[in-house]
């Protein structure tokens, strides 16, 4: 296995330097549709997907967070279109742990939830 060690990436130009900053990229990133029986459409550390109830879903990391204290940000709709848009709001649940998010969507800021085919989250934070 090969190991690389850098400080400081250049550009292709060769004028300018990338700056690699762990701390900024996401950690966990999926889209799913929840109509379809939480089916993942594509992600990035993602041990299994768990359907809670009507618009509830618990996310699973493979790589735990450090802790619990982690960003989660999201959105949904049932349609790319805007014919069938309301508006969405993803709230975490305060069961949340380090390896475990759960999220509910809810939509025209009632207590309401919508299951929706086109959900995407990302969370940020450290690795344990």
């Amino acid at each position: 296995m090969s190991e690389l060690r850098a400080d400081t990436i250049t550009a292709s130009d060769g004028t300018s330097p990338v700056t690699l900053t762990k701390q900024s990229a996401a950690k966990h990133w999926m889209k799913f549709d929840q109509v379809g029986g939480n089916s993942v459409r594509d992600s990035f550390n993602l041990s299994s997907l768990t359907d809670i109830a009507a618009a509830q879903a618990g996310i699973n990391f493979t790589n735990s967070f450090a802790n619990d204290d982690y960003a989660m940000t999201g959105t949904g709709s049932n349609t790319y279109s805007n014919t069938a848009s309301k508006d969405i709001v993803m709230l975490e649940d305060q069961t949340n742990t380090s390896s475990l998010s759960n999220v509910c969507i809810k939509y025209g800021g009632s207590a309401n939830g919508e299951d929706r085919n086109h959900i995407s989250v990302v969370h940020h934070g450290d690795l344990a």
